[in-house]
């Protein structure tokens, strides 16, 4: 297993080096610099001082070199937007998606899979029909307009939950600490809620369809003939099995979920690395935009290496060592 995790970190930094070049070429190749947007208000002798400030009159072989060896030491450079380092833009804007995300995948995937026994159990039934219906329309609704419904039913039609921000952003600075961590929570609802409904619809979909392709096998019937019933069968045998293409969605959630917020972020003014990756492409901050890239990639590996490891422990047959 050691030497399993040892060559997927390989990998996993090639990936890397991949997306970043890949990344660095489109975006410099891309019409404007991150000073094009100020030209009205700049004369060409500042510009170019600014441009040669920053390197950005350098080569583009050179100015690649310097960035990559800065990246390589966790240094991303400066945005232009924020008018602040990178590094520490991410480490205030990260924490905030990780723990939306987070909330969403795990209430995401426990919902899922829960309907989804629901669905089997009491398949060719009206409310297992019911159940399929209703996850098939938020499964087809797009993300921004669930988030703006969401916002217009319970922040302003029905006004019990916060329209926008992490925190309030005037009043969060003076509370106390339990009044803190609820004004936290309340302001997480939206959000979370709007991402959850989003992908409990996927993830029961797909969950049912494995469970159904599980029910006919051997072992099930083997099961119910020793006299075990229906929700010990389907929890303790059927699930098990079908589990595990549930586990590649489950690694692929997370960069999904990154691409999802960013509309869910911009709408609720959730300022996490979606908010602020949106607002960088805008302003051509190609600092920022490139560490957002990375920190997507790093998503997509890490999603993958724990889809890996959770395969071994769902299936002992595909442990190694």
């Amino acid at each position: 297993m050691g030497r399993r995790i040892a060559a997927r970190v390989g990998q996993a930094i090639v990936v890397l080096w991949v997306v970043a070049t890949l990344a660095f070429v489109l975006i410099h190749a891309a019409p404007g610099d991150p000073f094009g947007f100020d030209a009205p208000n700049m004369t060409p002798a500042v510009r170019a001082q600014q441009r040669a400030q920053f390197g950005y009159d350098k080569p583009l072989p050179t100015q690649y070199a310097r960035w990559l060896t800065s990246a390589a030491r966790g240094d991303f450079g400066y945005s232009l937007s924020l008018h602040e380092h990178v590094r520490d833009a991410i480490a205030d804007a990260l924490p905030r998606t990780l723990l939306l995300m987070g909330v969403a995948i795990v209430a995401s995937f426990a919902l899922g899979i829960a309907l989804a026994l629901f669905q089997v159990r009491f398949r060719e039934t009206r409310r297992a029909r019911w159940a399929g219906n209703v996850a098939l329309l938020f499964y087809s609704v797009p993300d921004f307009w669930l988030a703006l419904v969401m916002l217009l039913l319970f922040a302003y039609w029905i006004p019990i939950l916060p329209a926008g921000h992490p925190v309030d952003p005037v009043m969060h600075q003076y509370m106390g600490p339990l009044a803190a961590a609820l004004d936290h929570v309340t302001h997480l609802i939206l959000p979370a809620l709007t991402l959850t409904l989003l992908t409990t619809a996927g993830v029961s979909r797909f969950q049912r369809s494995e469970l159904l392709d599980v029910l006919p096998l051997d072992f099930v019937r083997t099961a119910r003939a020793k006299g075990l019933d229906e929700r010990s069968v389907l929890r303790r045998h059927v699930l098990r099995n079908a589990l595990i293409p549930t586990i590649t969605l489950f690694g692929l959630a997370l960069p999904a979920l990154l691409g999802g917020s960013v509309f869910v972020e911009k709408i609720f003014s959730w300022q996490g690395m979606g908010w602020i990756t949106v607002n960088a492409i805008g302003t051509r901050d190609y600092p920022l935009v490139l560490a957002g890239v990375m920190v997507g990639t790093v998503l997509v590996v890490v999603g993958s290496l724990v889809a890996d490891l959770a395969y071994a422990v769902v299936d002992p047959r595909l442990r190694v060592g």
